[in-house]
Protein backbone atom coordinates (compact mmCIF):
# COMPACT_ATOMS: atom_id res chain seq x y z
CA UNK A 1 0.00 0.00 0.00
CA UNK A 2 1.35 3.44 -0.86
CA UNK A 3 0.66 6.68 0.97
CA UNK A 4 -2.11 7.73 -1.42
CA UNK A 5 -3.94 4.43 -0.88
CA UNK A 6 -3.54 4.80 2.89
CA UNK A 7 -4.98 8.34 2.88
CA UNK A 8 -7.90 7.25 0.70
CA UNK A 9 -8.68 4.37 3.06
CA UNK A 10 -8.34 6.45 6.26
CA UNK A 11 -10.26 9.75 6.05
CA UNK A 12 -10.24 11.76 9.27
CA UNK A 13 -13.78 13.13 9.28
CA UNK A 14 -15.16 10.38 11.55
CA UNK A 15 -12.14 9.56 13.71
CA UNK A 16 -13.34 8.91 17.28
CA UNK A 17 -11.91 7.54 20.51
CA UNK A 18 -13.08 6.79 24.05
CA UNK A 19 -11.02 8.52 26.72
CA UNK A 20 -11.00 8.80 30.50
CA UNK A 21 -10.51 12.36 31.65
CA UNK A 22 -10.92 12.08 35.41
CA UNK A 23 -11.19 9.45 38.14
CA UNK A 24 -14.32 11.34 39.28
CA UNK A 25 -16.43 9.80 36.50
CA UNK A 26 -17.49 6.33 37.67
CA UNK A 27 -20.67 4.33 37.39
CA UNK A 28 -22.52 2.78 40.35
CA UNK A 29 -20.16 -0.23 40.25
CA UNK A 30 -17.03 1.91 40.32
CA UNK A 31 -16.17 1.40 36.64
CA UNK A 32 -14.49 4.30 34.85
CA UNK A 33 -16.87 6.25 32.60
CA UNK A 34 -15.29 7.41 29.36
CA UNK A 35 -16.00 10.30 27.04
CA UNK A 36 -16.30 9.68 23.30
CA UNK A 37 -14.42 12.36 21.40
CA UNK A 38 -13.89 13.04 17.73
CA UNK A 39 -10.94 14.57 15.91
CA UNK A 40 -11.00 18.07 14.45
CA UNK A 41 -10.49 18.51 10.76
CA UNK A 42 -8.28 21.41 9.65
CA UNK A 43 -11.41 23.36 8.59
CA UNK A 44 -13.09 22.83 11.98
CA UNK A 45 -9.94 23.91 13.82
CA UNK A 46 -9.67 27.05 11.67
CA UNK A 47 -13.35 27.89 12.22
CA UNK A 48 -13.00 27.63 16.02
CA UNK A 49 -9.77 29.65 15.94
CA UNK A 50 -11.43 32.43 13.91
CA UNK A 51 -14.49 32.54 16.17
CA UNK A 52 -12.19 32.85 19.19
CA UNK A 53 -10.21 35.76 17.72
CA UNK A 54 -11.40 39.36 17.67
CA UNK A 55 -9.79 42.42 16.15
CA UNK A 56 -10.20 45.37 18.50
CA UNK A 57 -9.60 49.07 18.00
CA UNK A 58 -6.22 49.89 16.61
CA UNK A 59 -6.04 46.47 14.93
CA UNK A 60 -5.20 44.84 18.26
CA UNK A 61 -5.84 41.12 18.02
CA UNK A 62 -7.43 39.46 21.05
CA UNK A 63 -7.68 35.68 21.41
CA UNK A 64 -10.31 34.23 23.79
CA UNK A 65 -8.67 31.03 25.04
CA UNK A 66 -11.67 30.10 27.19
CA UNK A 67 -14.07 30.33 24.23
CA UNK A 68 -11.57 28.35 22.13
CA UNK A 69 -11.38 25.50 24.67
CA UNK A 70 -15.13 25.45 25.30
CA UNK A 71 -15.81 25.34 21.56
CA UNK A 72 -13.41 22.44 21.09
CA UNK A 73 -15.03 20.50 23.96
CA UNK A 74 -18.61 21.19 22.86
CA UNK A 75 -18.08 20.52 19.16
CA UNK A 76 -15.81 17.48 19.47
CA UNK A 77 -17.31 15.51 22.34
CA UNK A 78 -19.76 12.94 21.00
CA UNK A 79 -20.77 11.49 24.37
CA UNK A 80 -21.85 13.11 26.59
CA UNK A 81 -23.68 15.58 24.37
CA UNK A 82 -22.94 19.03 25.80
CA UNK A 83 -25.61 20.48 23.47
CA UNK A 84 -28.39 18.35 24.96
CA UNK A 85 -31.19 20.87 25.54
CA UNK A 86 -32.87 18.75 28.20
CA UNK A 87 -29.69 18.52 30.28
CA UNK A 88 -28.98 22.24 29.90
CA UNK A 89 -32.53 23.11 30.97
CA UNK A 90 -32.48 20.57 33.83
CA UNK A 91 -29.60 22.45 35.44
CA UNK A 92 -31.28 25.82 34.84
CA UNK A 93 -28.72 26.93 32.29
CA UNK A 94 -29.00 28.65 28.91
CA UNK A 95 -26.10 27.52 26.72
CA UNK A 96 -23.81 24.56 26.10
CA UNK A 97 -20.93 26.74 27.33
CA UNK A 98 -22.74 27.28 30.65
CA UNK A 99 -23.40 23.54 30.87
CA UNK A 100 -19.77 22.53 30.34
CA UNK A 101 -18.63 25.00 32.99
CA UNK A 102 -21.25 23.66 35.42
CA UNK A 103 -20.48 19.95 35.02
CA UNK A 104 -16.71 19.85 34.49
CA UNK A 105 -13.92 20.99 36.77
CA UNK A 106 -11.32 23.29 35.20
CA UNK A 107 -8.74 20.51 35.05
CA UNK A 108 -11.26 18.08 33.55
CA UNK A 109 -12.08 20.56 30.78
CA UNK A 110 -8.37 21.06 30.15
CA UNK A 111 -7.78 17.29 29.97
CA UNK A 112 -10.75 16.81 27.63
CA UNK A 113 -9.49 19.50 25.27
CA UNK A 114 -5.97 18.04 25.44
CA UNK A 115 -7.30 14.58 24.49
CA UNK A 116 -9.27 16.06 21.56
CA UNK A 117 -6.16 17.94 20.42
CA UNK A 118 -4.09 14.75 20.65
CA UNK A 119 -6.63 12.82 18.58
CA UNK A 120 -6.54 15.68 16.08
CA UNK A 121 -2.81 15.25 15.57
CA UNK A 122 -1.44 17.96 17.84
CA UNK A 123 0.41 15.44 20.03
CA UNK A 124 3.10 14.39 17.58
CA UNK A 125 6.45 15.97 18.41
CA UNK A 126 8.80 16.79 15.54
CA UNK A 127 11.55 14.58 17.03
CA UNK A 128 9.15 11.61 17.04
CA UNK A 129 8.37 12.21 13.37
CA UNK A 130 12.08 12.42 12.52
CA UNK A 131 12.77 9.17 14.40
CA UNK A 132 9.86 7.46 12.65
CA UNK A 133 11.08 8.55 9.22
CA UNK A 134 14.60 7.26 10.02
CA UNK A 135 13.17 3.82 10.83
Amino acid sequence: MNLQDFLNANPVDNLTEEVAISPRFKDEKGNQLKFTIKAMTPAEFEDIRKKSTQIKKGKKVEFDNQLFNLSIAINHTVNPDFRNAESIKKLGLATPEDYVQKVLLAGELSTLVQKINELSGFDVAMNDLVDEVKN
